[in-house]
């Protein structure tokens, strides 16, 4: 079988997109997940996502993401991001979508290049003395650390996420630094990749609630700069913790190929 793909690219979080619509490839099919993900024997990716029929009437299309292990993952930010931008390439949308994805319906918009992607709202976040923790779709521990630059993210990473509290599911793993009031840099170890990404959307979603309910900033616009470019998290918070949380930025097509399955 020849299967056509895309590839698409969120601040260098970088995925193969497979539009699904006609059920061309099986959701079960997992092996080929993991070739195609592969950077030496594949197309090359962090995670490959299908683009499919939305399964109820208020939806645009429903998202399915895959780690690169070829497992089925929990909510992938910037891979959201990235479907919105391939929706609107295939016409099914114009500049607003409303989507479904593992944790539920997503309400995303494009506006100057930028893809707005509502969040789910995050009620709880756990203070240690070392870290935070909090899921914003998938589990995301939070520390801080000096010297971002030469930290030891894949090696320290790995041994966090594989480690208690997180045996049985594992978490991915962000290092944080501050830079200004409101801004802040960020590296990530991401679960299902085993390595350090050049961008976690999840992963910088994290960081921003992470540093607001430290105070670390009181501001609820946050700019995190990744190893592959800068992001904003908007958000309000409540009593309940936060809602209306957007993760904004770009999202590009690098190339559609053919390969041979």
């Amino acid at each position: 079988m020849t299967l056509t793909f895309y590839k698409y690219q969120g601040t260098g979080n970088d995925f193969v997109i497979i539009d699904n619509r006609e059920s061309i490839v099986s959701k079960n099919n997992t092996k080929l997940f993991t070739r195609l993900c592969d950077r030496k024997f594949g197309i090359g990716a962090d995670g490959l996502m299908l683009l499919e029929r939305p399964q109820n009437q208020e939806d645009d299309f429903t998202m399915i993401y895959f780690n690169a292990d070829g497992n089925e993952s929990s909510m992938c930010g910037n891979g959201g991001r990235c479907l919105v931008a391939f929706a609107a390439f295939l016409g099914i949308i114009k500049d607003k979508a409303t989507f479904t994805a593992i944790d539920g319906k997503h309400q995303a918009e494009i506006k100057d290049e930028l893809i707005h992607l509502q969040m789910q709202d995050v009620s709880e976040i756990e203070k240690h003395d070392s870290h935070l923790f909090l899921d914003t779709g998938s589990p995301h521990h939070v520390t801080m650390v000096e010297g971002l630059l030469d930290f030891d993210v894949k090696n320290v990473g790995k041994q966090i996420r594989n480690g208690a509290p997180y045996f049985d599911a594992g978490s991915n793993v962000n290092f944080v630094e501050k830079k200004s009031e409101n801004s802040f840099a960020v590296r990530t170890y991401e679960r299902g990749v085993e390595d350090e990404t050049l961008s976690c959307g999840t992963g910088v979603t994290a960081v921003a609630l992470s540093m607001h309910a430290t105070k670390l900033t009181d501001q609820e616009e946050v700019k995190v700069y990744t190893e592959g470019g800068a992001l904003k998290v908007t958000f309000t918070k409540n009593q309940n913790g936060y809602e209306n949380i957007f993760l904004i930025g770009p999202a590009k097509q690098v190339f559609k190929g053919e390969i041979i399955c």
